[in-house]
């Protein structure tokens, strides 16, 4: 799909060297927001990225350079921008890139401001983006559901009955979703061992990863207000990969008949740059023939599905690198993300700036394109062999998972970094030392 917009323009430059790179995830046509601190400067504040350097926007707000109250960038979350809407994010976004264009002087001539308003990526420190109001994890690969449907139901009857009907989803934990980077401790939980006559409590013996891309809401509609899809895409400010990490043997023994539980709730991780909606417009694309047809509120009259690349590492404690385990696009979905809003709020849900919607683990129908170590390794039947010649079937102590994806512009590409964390032993629980 193409656009007007003229920041979208393959052939922009910026007069920063490093944003010119082809591989670079964050050229001029990218400006993705995120939250970040200095050794110097220790206050949260919003900058966007650009090459290998930070635009900090708290700075420009004080200047007449950016059309904007102040203070909304001097902020711990970029919450008080999304909740302007989408005529302010179009105008903040095309006055920083007229400033990083090669042909403009404004910025890249004074020296002063330009030493104030750029940061050194290596220098800082990234931070949660977003205060997450509530967190939804929706179900949407047709290839996902299909295959966990075929390993633990029956294989001619995958799908439930209303899986193509609607966009299943469930609430998850705003409480422990975290920027990356941040270590995750091995979650506890009660698991039924096979053969077992009943639970034992235990550190979780399958742990997974499930890659994700999520919607960040960035405007509210009121309780009782239902949207259409078209709307419900207006409302979303931008996106971010996920790292749903998944317990799968204690998802297996609590999640009936309620679903996810505690198997869900102990960690799930984001890339900290928000890759706004605005950046990835040209690479919208249709997503699969819905059928049968959704009913009249889900149905689409464009397509919101979008050409991004994706994939997996993982790399052992002791291991010299990352392994490849995953590469698949988020264009296969079944259920586009402005589906997934337009359903949330149907019952008359409120939706909240910073708001945040799991896509649901993204497979494709190649084998090293399913995104978890229950579907790679066929819920341990198939281990992995890794580079190093370590084998997996799940995810081990030590263990590193990086998520990265972009999509592929014309000589660009619109990045979204890394979502990293570590696996760090369970912490053992209070009672059991006392015992």
């Amino acid at each position: 799909m193409t656009t007007d917009d003229k920041t979208n323009d393959p052939a922009l430059k910026s007069w920063l060297v490093s944003a010119n790179q082809p591989d670079c995830h964050f050229p001029i046509q990218n400006l993705p927001f995120g939250v970040f601190t200095t050794a110097g400067k220790p206050e949260k504040r919003v900058g966007v990225a650009i090459g290998d350097q930070i635009l900090d926007l708290s700075v420009l707000e004080k200047t007449w350079l950016i059309p904007i109250s102040k203070d909304i960038f001097s902020a711990p979350d970029i919450n008080r921008f999304m909740s302007l809407g989408p005529k302010v994010w179009a105008e903040v976004r095309a006055v920083v890139s007229a400033l990083l264009d090669a042909s403009s002087r404004t910025l890249q001539d004074d020296e002063d401001l330009r030493a104030l308003a750029l940061v050194s990526q290596a220098d800082a420190t990234l931070h949660m983006p977003v205060q997450v109001g509530d967190y939804t994890d929706f179900y949407a690969s047709k290839e996902h559901a299909t295959n966990v449907g075929t390993m633990f139901r029956d294989p001619d009857n995958a799908l439930m009955p209303n899986w193509l009907h609607i966009p299943i989803g469930y609430n998850g934990r705003a409480s422990t979703v975290v920027a990356s980077g941040t270590d995750i401790h091995r979650p506890l939980g009660q698991i039924k061992p096979p053969g077992s006559d009943g639970p034992i409590f235990d550190a979780c013996r399958k742990l997974d990863m499930e890659l994700e891309i999520a919607a960040i809401v960035g405007t509210s509609n009121p309780m009782g207000q239902p949207i259409t899809v078209d709307q419900a895409n207006e409302m979303i400010f931008g996106y971010v990969i996920l790292n749903d990490w998944s317990a799968r043997d204690i998802q297996v023994w609590e999640y009936q008949p309620l679903g996810p539980f505690q198997a869900k709730a102990f960690a799930s991780t984001i890339s900290p740059w928000v890759v706004t909606r605005a950046a990835m417009e040209p690479f919208r694309q249709a997503g699969p023939v819905q059928d049968p047809e959704p009913l009249p509120y889900l149905r689409q009259k464009a397509g919101y599905n979008y050409n991004l690349k994706l994939q997996v590492t993982v790399q052992p404690e002791a291991a010299a690198k990352a392994t490849t385990i995953c590469k698949t696009n988020f264009k296969y979905m079944y259920w586009s993300s402005p589906q997934q809003l337009a359903h949330h709020a149907a019952c008359g849900c409120a939706m909240r700036s910073g708001d945040l919607l799991g896509s649901g683990t993204i497979s494709g129908q190649d084998k090293d394109s399913l995104g978890s170590f229950l579907e790679l390794s066929w819920n341990g039947q198939n281990p992995m062999t890794l580079d190093g010649g370590e084998s997996r079937t799940f995810i081990e102590d030590g263990d590193t998972i990086s998520m990265t994806g972009w999509c592929q512009g014309d000589g660009y590409r619109i990045g979204f970094g890394d979502a990293t964390g570590k696996i760090l032993p369970a912490v053992q629980h209070p009672s059991l030392k006392e015992m």
